[in-house]
Parts: structure tokens; sequence; C-alpha cells
């Protein structure tokens, strides 16, 4: 096959990576949250899908499934652009988006600047990150591609450690039915009770709001609705309505959390739920063992050949 019909395969396969990114963002890892920001959305599913063609490439460099050519040029192109993304596009607007979330700050110019500046920082912490490691080569250059892949390395198994020891403290908790609060209908329908209350009366300081509002142009016009005399009541309303709404925003996480509690404790009587459990319990066994095992070993009093055997 020539390169046309090589980037074909490439094209149409991260078209379908991007569409496969695009639902599992919207369906799995959100599914229960309306996700306002497309961009966020697009920027996750053009990782996904550069990250699915890196992989895919790597089987194709197995099995030889295209021209060795052609893959080096798709090779080059899709590592530039993985590493834009992980350098350049996504740390920005993770700044961005932290930045613009307080609402104190200037307008979209400033927020823009301080995220640039913002970056600056994590490319100036991003690349010191490599200095303690030897992927310096007189071969290639400082600002080169293989300075950058060395030191994403360098991130991505750090990251990868850390999940790795989350995912051994967080798997026994969500698996084992012996941290599953047990939950009440009774208690649910409770809260969501409250929730709607609340917001019923939300509504009703809404609505007292637009008539006071109304009734102070209409009997005090021009110069003299500017006295405070005229705002007490309005800010009032709209200091009662700022705490009813985070009052809701608290129930109603309360309430999912609920819900959520009431789903493990459902799933946990089913056979699926039963057999995680017994995982959970096992692992959680087997890493108190690897530990203990481990500290002996590391011990001065304990002659590290004795216990070279076990671990």
């Amino acid at each position: 096959m020539g390169l046309l019909e090589d980037s074909v395969i490439i094209v149409v396969s991260q078209l379908f990576f991007f569409v496969g990114g695009w639902i599992f963002f919207v369906k799995q890892l959100f599914k229960d949250y309306e996700v306002h920001h497309r961009l966020v959305q697009l920027i996750f599913s053009i990782t996904f899908a550069l990250s699915c063609t890196l992989f895919e490439l790597i089987i194709f460099e197995i099995l030889g499934v295209l021209d060795p050519s052609s893959r080096y040029i798709h090779w080059l192109i899709v590592l530039t652009m993985i590493l834009f993304m992980t350098i350049v596009c996504t740390p920005f607007y993770i700044g961005y988006f932290i930045i613009s979330n307080f609402g104190m700050i200037g307008g979209k110019i400033v927020q823009r600047v301080m995220s640039f500046c913002i970056w600056l920082l994590y490319l100036y912490l991003f690349w010191r990150v490599g200095d303690p490691f030897p992927i310096i080569s007189p071969r290639h250059g400082t600002f080169s591609m293989e300075q950058a892949i060395s030191r994403i390395g360098v991130v991505g198994v750090t990251v990868m450690a850390l999940l790795s020891g989350f995912g051994a403290v967080n798997y026994p908790y969500t698996s084992m039915a012996l941290f599953i609060r047990p939950v009440k209908r009774s208690d649910i329908q409770g809260v969501e009770k409250k929730l709607l209350q609340t917001l019923d009366m939300v509504l009703v300081k809404k609505r007292r709001l637009a008539v006071t509002k109304r009734d102070n142009v209409l009997s005090n016009p021009g110069f003299w609705n500017m006295f405070p005399g005229s705002k007490n009541v309005v800010n009032t309303l709209l200091e009662e309505i700022v705490s009813l709404v985070e009052l809701s925003r608290h129930l109603f996480l309360e309430v999912a959390e609920l819900r959520t509690m009431e789903e493990r404790v459902e799933w946990s009587k089913s056979w699926r739920g039963k057999y995680f459990n017994f995982l959970g319990y096992f692992f959680s066994l087997y890493c108190i063992w690897k530990i203990f095992i481990v500290v002996l070993t590391l011990s001065p009093v304990v002659s590290r050949s004795v216990f070279i055997g076990w671990v």
C-alpha cells in the first residue's frame, strides 16, 4: 500500500477513536452531570484518539501492516500532535478554566494572560523535572522531540505509580460490603422532600424580588430610586436567594450520594457484588502481607537474605 491508502486507514481509525472517546466521555465519565464546556469534551476526545492511534501504530509496527515509510511519517505526525496536546494545549486550558472559575478575576484578556503565565511556570517545572535523570543525549538538541518524550515518560511513570497506590486503597473501599453504609428509602425521600421545599422557596423569593423591583420602579421613579432605603428589601431578598440556592446544591449532592449508596447496597447483594467483595478481602490481605514482608526485608535487625525468597 502507498502513502495515500495508509493515510486513509489512519484517518478513518482516528475518526472512529474520536467518536468513541466522545461517547465514553458523555455516557460514562459524566453520565450523571451536564457538561457545558464543549471544549473540554473536544480536548479529551482528541487526546483519546491520538493515544489510541499511537497504540494502533505500535501494533502495526509489530505486525508489519503498513508501509515502513508511511508508518514513520504517521509516527512523527501523531507524536508531534500528542506532544502538543500534552505540553501546550491541555495544561494551558486547565489553567484557564481554573482561573475563569474565580469570578472576581478581570475580563477574558486578563484571564488569558494569567493562564499564559501559569503555563510558562508549568513548562519550566516540566523541563526541570528531567534534570535529575540521565535523559540528555549529545545526539539530540536541547528542545528536541526526544527530550520532551523523555520528560513525559518520567511524569507518566510517576502518575501511574500514584494511580496504582490510589487504586490499591480505593478498590477495597468501593467493592467491599464492609464500607457500604446502609441507606433506607425513607432517608432518600426525606432529603428529596427538603430539596423540593428549598427549590419552592427559591421560586417564591425570586417572585417577591421581581415584584419588589417593579414596585420600586413604579413608586419611586427616577432620582428617588437611587436612595439606599429603596434597596434594602432587594438586597435582603438577594442574600436569601443566594443562601437557598447554596442549600439546594448541598441537598442535591446529598441526594446523589444517598442514591449512589443505595445502588451499591443493591449491587453488593448480587453475585457479582459478592465476587468483588471476596476479591476486596483477598487483595487487602495480600497488600498487608506484602507490606509486612517489605518492612521485614528493609529492617536493619533482620537479615535480608532470610526473607529475600518471600518477596
